[in-house]
């Protein structure tokens, strides 16, 4: 028996979600993310505040770009990172309307 068929689409993207917050590393980046409200962080000012290896944090960045809520934006040569505040505030009411209940 398949079970996807007895979710509805928010459960599955709350999943996804959850998956993606379920790691302190990620919820460090973003919340280094949300401090500033624009494009304005690069990887290695949030990398050097954390004590582990570079591939490990762009793994953990690579997982928070995939799910839409970190975007990125070109400063040639380097890559400034942000919040992607539409993806951001649809996690935030999936969260809230299954926490309020």
């Amino acid at each position: 028996m398949n079970c996807n068929n007895v979710f509805t689409e928010r459960q599955l993207t709350l999943a996804k979600y959850a998956k993606v917050l379920s790691h302190p590393i990620r919820l460090f980046i973003l919340n280094e993310l949300l401090k500033t409200g624009t494009c304005s962080k690069y990887s290695s000012d949030i990398h050097n505040k954390l004590s582990i290896a570079r591939s490990t944090f762009c793994q953990h960045l690579k997982v928070l770009r995939e799910s839409d809520l970190v975007i990125e934006e070109m400063d040639f040569p380097r890559i400034k990172y942000c919040i992607n505040r539409n993806k951001w505030n649809e996690t935030k009411e999936l969260f809230s309307h299954i926490i309020s209940r």
